[in-house]
């Protein structure tokens, strides 16, 4: 062989070597580097990118993709809130406890080591805050005005304020006393009659349903009320005029805010200038005691006019007066003191009857009764115990 054909063939040779080579060092370099079959595809969604503070995101990285033959290895959670977490499943679940906006980042990791992440946001609302004005005590009775107006929603949103009068009870029967609407709106007003501590709660809610709740306390102080019956003697007046047969009714309330304790009443008719004299009647009728009388006018002599007389004593007893006690309210003290059992005699409407009984035809001029009725007057004395409250510095 002459010396360049040996020289062509050593060539040949040396340019075959060559290309094997790099192909043998092609193929570990791809090992190594992961320039396999290629990178995966990370892909996320959350069931809500909207929360209250303190709930929970499912985020699913589910539909994530690698070529094939790899497989996706781990996912890798940074929940933008400090927290992060490794899983093999493409799900998870995270809860936000501080308000804000997160970014949230899944990193999709490869059994080659390949990897690919993808971002979404979540927007995490913030609770409103509660700012509410009371008063430290009210006496029993009294009104207290609970101002909530300086509540607000960090994020300018309107909110809703929703009052609970009593944490004890549970008037919509959920189960939880403390959320009961028993008034809606900033301002409220509520009566407390019970001296302790009375708590009560207020649940502020907005747009996004958020809600912050408060329980308040007032303390409810007793009132105290000096009593004192006042004795007062009073006296009223009818007259008229009746025919034969006629009545006259009369009806008044003598005895309002007040104990009854005895009463004298009058009849006395006009004297007659013809005889015989005439007799009228007197009557009482008091319903709600279930108490009347009836008298017939008499003629003691010939020189007093006819009356007629119905007298009656210890109608009620007399009662402790000038004393002090505590009460809720004096409407509530004056109802109790007023219609105690066993002294309610007399309370109530009074209806007098008069009645032209017998108008005797007097001796007749020229054939006609020259007096055919009298003149009368009733006068009541009456004597009752009227109630005076006031109240005391406790």
């Amino acid at each position: 062989m002459s010396e360049s054909a040996l020289l062509a063939v050593v060539k040949t040779d040396l340019r075959t070597f060559f290309c094997i080579g790099i192909l043998l060092l092609s193929t570990i370099l791809s090992g190594c580097s992961g320039m396999g079959p290629g990178n995966p595809n990370s892909n996320m969604v959350a069931d809500r990118e909207i929360i209250n503070a303190g709930e929970s995101v499912n985020f699913d990285a589910r539909t994530s993709t690698t070529p094939e033959p790899t497989i996706i290895d781990e996912f890798r959670w940074n929940f933008g809130d400090g927290n992060t977490k490794i899983t093999k499943q493409g799900i998870v679940n995270h809860i936000y406890i501080q308000a804000g906006t997160f970014e949230v980042e899944v990193t999709v990791v490869n059994d080659e080591g390949a990897s690919d992440s993808t971002t979404l946001r979540i927007f995490v609302n913030s609770p409103p805050q509660i700012e509410i004005e009371i008063p430290d005590y009210i006496k029993t009775g009294e009104s207290a005005i609970l101002d909530a107006t300086d509540s607000f929603d960090p994020e300018g949103a309107p909110i809703e304020h929703f009052w609970d009068f009593d944490i004890n009870v549970d008037d919509d029967g959920d189960g939880d006393p403390t959320n009961d609407k028993n008034s809606e709106g900033p301002v409220t007003e509520i009566i407390l009659i019970d001296v302790g501590n009375h708590s009560g709660a207020l649940t502020v809610v907005d747009d996004n349903g958020a809600s912050s709740i408060l329980i308040w306390s007032i303390r409810v102080i007793s009132r105290n009320f000096r009593v004192v019956w006042e004795e007062e003697i009073i006296e009223f007046d009818w007259n008229g005029y009746l025919e034969e047969e006629e009545s006259e009714i009369i009806e008044h309330i003598p005895g309002p805010n007040s104990r009854i304790i005895e009463f004298t009443a009058t009849l006395t008719l006009a004297r007659d200038i013809f005889l015989p004299e005439d007799n009228f009647s007197l009557g009482i009728n008091i319903p709600e005691s279930g108490w009347s009388s009836t008298v017939i006018t008499v003629h003691e002599n010939i020189t007093k006019n006819a009356s007629a007389q119905i007298e009656k004593g210890d109608m009620n007893n007399i009662p402790e007066s000038g004393y002090t006690v505590s009460a809720s309210s004096a409407t509530e003290l004056e109802d109790s003191l007023l219609n105690e059992p066993g002294e309610r005699f007399g309370q109530g409407n009074w209806k007098w009857t008069v009645t032209a009984v017998e108008c005797d035809p007097d001796i007749p001029i020229d054939e006609i009764d020259p007096d055919q009725g009298n003149d009368w007057q009733l006068n009541v004395v009456l004597t009752r115990l009227t109630l005076r409250i006031s109240e005391v510095s406790s």
